[in-house]
């Protein structure tokens, strides 16, 4: 008896591992992948940030899938550009700061706007291919320097375009 239930248990998960893919991934025949460097065509360029996003989206797909990156022939290709890079003053989430004097005084804030567009082709299933756009943001305070928005900040909004488009071509729910 305790046999049957053994088999029968083998057969459940067997049609279950058929029916879904334990990695939560949507690619099934995909074998190859393709990603083109993203140039910054936005008005305001950081000098970093092509290669960095580009290296990043890279990263994220060879290291969280069973993709091979190849430069011929690939099953999918992920492409595309960055088309703005600003900074722009805000008041959302200010904060206030208590004076020497008594009074209080309102930080000033900036909201970073990163935008991406990209076309993704996936050759064996040409139905599940796009072009979109992925913008984020990351808000912070004034006073940080150049240097300290473009080694934080640039990389939470970075992160957050990635996982997005990470998510809509390998998770496609």
């Amino acid at each position: 008896m305790n046999k049957i239930k053994i088999i029968f248990g083998f057969i459940i998960l067997s049609l279950f591992q058929q029916c879904y893919s334990f990695t939560g991934s949507s690619l099934k025949d995909e074998k190859t992948i393709q990603i083109n460097e993203f140039p910054n065509n936005a008005a305001l360029v950081n000098p970093t940030l092509s290669q960095q996003f580009s290296t990043d989206i890279q990263n994220r797909f060879l290291q969280r899938t069973t993709l091979k990156g190849t430069k011929q022939n690939p099953d999918i290709l992920v492409e595309g550009e960055i088309t703005d890079y600003s900074i722009t003053p805000t008041t959302i989430s200010s904060t206030t700061v208590s004076t020497n004097t008594g009074g209080t005084v309102q930080e000033s804030q900036n909201k970073l706007t990163i935008t991406v567009k990209v076309h993704y082709e996936n050759k064996l299933h040409p139905e599940l291919s796009f072009d979109r756009t992925y913008s984020d943001e990351a808000v912070f305070n004034s006073n940080l320097s150049q240097s300290e928005i473009e080694s934080s900040q640039v990389k939470i909004a970075t992160d957050r375009i990635i996982n997005k488009i990470f998510n809509d071509i390998v998770a496609n729910w």
